[in-house]
């Protein structure tokens, strides 16, 4: 992974790490990136520099229902056990 950083200094905001290694991610950032309790967080190092991503867990079950809406239009029916016979051969030719 590559990252290309260009950083405006006036844009820095200042933290401090406690003794159990947390740190508080200031407030206005925390607002702009939509950052709440149990946010996960990647957290990636290069030489000196420590880089904070918001980490985007999709949504299964509104996935799953998506899928089921669009086979209904389409008129597909199949039973769970044929979605996850599916699902299996999909896994085991990328293997």
């Amino acid at each position: 992974m590559i990252f290309l950083l260009v950083i405006n200094v006036m844009d820095a905001e200042v933290t401090v790490m406690s003794e159990k290694g947390q740190v508080v991610i200031p407030k206005v950032l925390r607002k702009e990136l939509d950052l709440t309790p149990k946010t996960k967080l990647l957290v990636y190092k290069k030489d000196n520099l420590l880089i904070l991503k918001k980490l985007e867990i999709p949504d299964i079950v509104k996935e799953w229902d998506d899928i089921v809406k669009q086979m209904s239009k389409k008129g597909l029916k199949m039973s769970f056990e044929e979605i996850q016979k599916e699902v299996d051969a999909v896994r085991a030719a990328n293997r």
